[in-house]
Order: structure tokens, then C-alpha cells, then sequence
């Protein structure tokens, strides 16, 4: 594996339907594939050392899928985070989650809460779920909770950052697609300014340690310059 590892690792879990499509199966069945990739890329990210790991689980844009679906992804939601905390609390796992998810269903809800109360102290990876999440409305609630906080004009980045849902989130330094999309769809928008895009074809429920393996390697050969001259 190579030495140089990304602090910050952000995912677009993409291709399920698409995987589920292909063999002729429902969609919530690529879905429930798409959990095992979760928990080997979750897994594979810690034990390697990554920091933090985003994972782009449901847009504030997904509503507007079949209402069966939906309901679909919310019992898995609930099934799989209850069915993996424990493993992910001894790891040191720490969950965190990012969007407007308080709006989601109430037993996703307090399934979230319970998640990062039992988690809260951990100190290993930090594992962000986005959840009824957009970036773009990110920015908005920002901006609206500055202007709460009586900002009126002068202010600067970090006025902005320290204001943002979860101002400790770190820049992202590689951000991942999968089924072939080369969008980054209202992903993480202020913290993927200087990120390194990846994307691959691999749909999402066949995307496990070998892929990830070779994104990391990706990354590791990017000669970051963050608008600079280049260093090779």
C-alpha cells in the first residue's frame, strides 16, 4: 500500500440500482449488496490508517425516488447500523453524520443518536454518514447561521468554516465514484476544493478492498500543487 495516505477520504456510493438492474434484481437489492461493500471499505479504511471517511449515503435529491425505494434504504439504514455497531464501536470507530438527517424518519433518527452517543469517544476512524444532505443547502444554512450569529459583511473563511454543521470536518483530499459517473452531484462542495477526483467503473456493491487499494495508489501518485508550481 503506498505511504502516502489521504487524511480525508469522501465516497459517491453510486450503481446500485444499475448492479441490481443488470441481474435482473429489485434495486433495494443492490442496495443491501451496496452494505457489504460499506462494511469492507469501512473496515479496510481503518485498518489502514485513514482518518476520516465520508460516505455520500442519501441526498437531500433522493426524495424524489420511488417512494418504495425510500422506505427501502431507511429500514437498511437502521437494520445494518444496528446490526454493525457493536464490531464498529471496537474497532474505535467514532459515527458521525452531516446533513439535515433529524428530518429523516423517527426510528432512523434515534437509531443515528444512539449510534454516535455509543460511539462518541472513540479515537479511531471518524466515520461520516451524509444524510438528506446537499451540499449547496450546506452553504445556505451556513451562510443563515452566520447571519444568526449577526455577521453582516468581512466575513472570512475561517468566520465561514467555524460556522459550517460540522466545522471539524477536514478538506477532503480524495473523493471517490463509482458506476463510471464523472459528477461530484452536490457532494461536499466547500471541502472538495482541492480534493484528487477518482472515478471508476466498478459499480458500487463490487467496490471492496482491492479497489479502494488502488484509488489509494492513485492518490499516492498525484502531485498535489494546491494552485502552486509543481514539485516533480
Amino acid at each position: 500500500m503506498p505511504e502516502s495516505l489521504p487524511h480525508h477520504v469522501a465516497i459517491v456510493m453510486d450503481g446500485n440500482g444499475r448492479w441490481a438492474r443488470s441481474r435482473g434484481l429489485p434495486r433495494i437489492e443492490g442496495h443491501r449488496r451496496g452494505v457489504k461493500s460499506v462494511r469492507a471499505v469501512v473496515e479496510h479504511a481503518s485498518n489502514l490508517g485513514v482518518s476520516w471517511l465520508t460516505l455520500f449515503a442519501f441526498s437531500s435529491e433522493n426524495w424524489a425516488r420511488p417512494q418504495e425505494e425510500v422506505s427501502g434504504l431507511m429500514r437498511l439504514l437502521v437494520v445494518s447500523l444496528t446490526r454493525e455497531l457493536v464490531a464498529l464501536h471496537k474497532k474505535g470507530v467514532r459515527i458521525r453524520v452531516l446533513g439535515h438527517w433529524r428530518d429523516l424518519p423517527t426510528d432512523v433518527v434515534e437509531c443515528l443518536q444512539n449510534s454516535m452517543a455509543q460511539t462518541e469517544h472513540n479515537t479511531g476512524l471518524n466515520l461520516v454518514l451524509a444524510l438528506n444532505y446537499g451540499g449547496q443547502q450546506e452553504i445556505l444554512d451556513t451562510v443563515n447561521q452566520l447571519l444568526r450569529q449577526g455577521a453582516s459583511q468581512g466575513v472570512d473563511r475561517v468566520a465561514f468554516e467555524s460556522a459550517m454543521p460540522m466545522p471539524e470536518l477536514p478538506p477532503v483530499d480524495l473523493c471517490i465514484r463509482t458506476s463510471g459517473e464523472q459528477r461530484i452531484s452536490n457532494f461536499l462542495l466547500w471541502h472538495l476544493a482541492y480534493a484528487e477526483l477518482y472515478f471508476t467503473p466498478i459499480y458500487w456493491p463490487e467496490f471492496r478492498e482491492e479497489a479502494l487499494d488502488r484509488a489509494l495508489e492513485y492518490f499516492a501518485a498525484r502531485d498535489r500543487r494546491f494552485g502552486g508550481v509543481s514539485t516533480t
